[in-house]
């Protein structure tokens, strides 16, 4: 990062214009990084995609070896410091890493849970001796971890969580009871990350291992999808715990949970994305193969609409995660040029970019459902047979939505967040929200006109930032203290600011893209960003619209509705032709194609 260009807070990109070059392309990858992905590729092609249908048999001994050889090549540690054995990688390739393991279906939640949610609170928030002890034989793979924050009456209201831990008379061990639920590892990790109220409010985390007394376990669940990870229930009946097992202070285990989850729903989205492709791929695969009526089916106007749709969705995301992958990650390198630690440094960057993160787990795991649904389609009879990989696919897919928070909790923390960050002076949307409303009661100012590359999509994406500040300034005004009971309105306004992020994002990448390969290798990538932008005005449209009509009426919603006109006027393009040409070039290249 040049020490002189400043980053962006988490959630300024609603006020504030991006350079194309603070973004992330996959130019940008360097040749280690490069060397890291393929390595990871290697070992997903040629050990485990031959045996993923008998992992997805709940083989957990073979997981288990698969992981334990992921261990020897390093690919346990990339998130982890040398001196716990680690191989630590920058967070851009921990994300580039998370996709590539994808097409594995069960095995990459199995890797993704040992070496996120299951390890990192450990890095994060252990003490030295605590990371020895059990990072060490993680990242060798010759023990695993599990995470343990879900109860039966405490998932999305986890700081609800009944689970008690009891100091001893003698000060040296805590007596924990409960049980958790949805424990993904249980069926073999031998460490977990339990939370437990201390003092029967006192929110906190512990680490529990596997063959104390008083550990047991239920059951394997039987799940409608990632059938080969496994998920049981963890009881814990007078577990003692030694007091040099807790995990961070005491209270503050609140820390521990949120932190993890940022990072969490960021990396989902890498891996969502990577099983994105891998089903655009087999999609385009048998529109190519499969014949109907004496053609390709892929030659037919509705399976090229999906063919095209799906890799529009693909790539818009795709952009969003590596810029927000940037940004953290130069983030992490600032605040470790400033004194932190390397915890405080990873945490500290999550958290700043923690809107753009729950927006990316949303819109990532909602391109993976139309990817699995609509490849399904492409496949017909076959998509519902188990003979192909896309009824096994389509099932897996579903969990996404819930995981790292269910998408509604996400779009409405993203207004949270930010009116919080907004309430505190960390960000001053109310300046460019009064030059908003002052533009809504004079004439439209016509400026210096863009002719360059995407001139009008860069036009309509500030022109979405307007919308944004005009509905939720006016909605927070009339409501005040009452939107938090609005959870319609809140997830209307979300889902703006969210696309307003995705096809700024689009068209920041594109634009880098064009300057390194040149506009003709980037044809199909710009009409894809055209193609998003596209639909996106009109999906803003029609959230803005439900958002003012749930409050307003006369006079007042009159003329809002003009501004939502003015803020949502564009040439609309002809988008039949655009997902025709995106899906041609899938169907020559066979696969899903684009960086």
């Amino acid at each position: 990062m040049d020490a002189d260009k400043k980053l962006l807070k988490g959630g300024e990109f609603l006020i504030t214009d991006t350079d194309p070059s603070a973004v992330f392309i996959v130019e940008d990858f360097t040749e280690e990084q490069n060397m890291v992905l393929g390595m990871a590729t290697e070992f997903v092609d040629k050990k485990v995609l031959p045996v993923v249908d008998q992992i997805e048999k709940l083989d957990l001994e073979l997981t288990k070896k698969l992981l334990k050889e992921a261990g020897d090549l390093g690919l346990l540690g990339t998130s982890f410091p040398e001196e716990y054995g680690g191989f630590i990688q920058n967070f851009e390739t921990n994300m580039a890493l998370t996709a590539t393991l994808a097409p594995t279906r069960s095995f990459s939640l199995s890797h993704g849970a040992h070496t996120g949610i299951g390890m990192l609170p450990i890095l994060y928030f252990g003490t030295e001796a605590q990371k020895v002890k059990y990072l060490t034989p993680c990242v060798a793979g010759d023990k695993f971890a599990a995470y343990c924050l879900t109860e039966p009456t405490s998932g999305s209201d986890a700081l609800s969580a009944k689970t008690q831990a009891v100091l001893s008379e003698d000060g040296k061990h805590y007596l924990v009871n409960g049980q958790k639920m949805w424990i993904t590892n249980a069926g073999f990790a031998d460490v977990f990350t339990v939370f437990a109220q201390v003092d029967g409010d006192k929110f906190t985390g512990f680490i529990i291992e596997r063959d104390w007394e008083g550990v047991s376990f239920g059951a394997e669940e039987q799940k409608l999808g990632i059938k080969g990870s496994s998920t049981r229930q963890v009881f814990f009946e007078n577990v003692k715990v030694p007091v040099e097992n807790l995990l961070g202070e005491i209270g503050k285990g609140h820390k521990i949970a949120f932190n993890i989850l940022n990072i969490g729903r960021i990396k989902l989205c890498a891996g969502v994305l990577g099983a994105s492709k891998n089903l655009s791929s087999l999609s385009i695969q048998y529109a190519n193969e499969r014949k109907q009526f004496g053609k390709n089916i892929g030659e037919f106007g509705a399976i090229k609409y999906k063919l095209g749709e799906q890799a529009t969705r693909i790539y818009a995301v795709e952009t969003a995660m590596q810029r927000c992958g940037r940004d953290i990650s130069n983030m992490e390198h600032q605040l470790t040029e400033e004194g932190k630690t390397l915890a405080e440094s990873l945490l500290g960057a999550a958290e700043e970019y923690a809107i753009e993160c729950a927006i990316l787990k949303v819109y990532g795991s909602e391109c993976l459902d139309y990817c699995a649904d609509e490849g399904l389609q492409i496949h017909g009879g076959m998509g519902y047979s188990e003979e192909l990989q896309m009824a096994g696919a389509y099932r897996d897919a579903r969990i996404n939505r819930i995981f790292e928070g269910t998408n509604e909790i996400n779009r409405m923390l993203t207004i949270d967040m930010l009116m919080k960050r907004v309430l505190k002076g960390e960000i001053d949307m109310m300046t460019p929200a009064m030059a908003v409303q002052k533009e809504l009661t004079g004439m439209p100012s016509f400026g210096d006109m863009d002719n360059g590359l995407l001139a009008d999509e860069k036009k309509y994406v500030d022109n979405l930032k307007k919308l944004f500040l005009a509905v939720a300034g006016a909605t927070i005004q009339k409501l005040m203290q009452e939107l938090q009971d609005e959870q319609e309105i809140l997830m209307n306004l979300a889902d703006i600011m969210s696309e307003i992020y995705v096809c700024e994002s689009a068209v920041l990448a594109t634009l880098k893209a064009c300057e390194v390969r040149g506009e003709a290798a980037c044809a199909s990538e710009i009409t894809m960003t055209k193609l998003y932008v596209n639909d996106a005005i009109e999906r803003c449209g029609i959230h803005a619209k439900n958002a003012i009509s749930s409050w307003a009426d006369g006079d007042t919603k009159r003329i809002i509705m003009l501004g939502i006109k003015r803020f949502t006027k564009h040439e609309f393009l002809n988008t039949k032709a655009l997902r025709r040409e995106i899906a041609d070039e899938l169907l020559a290249a066979n696969k899903y194609c684009f960086k």
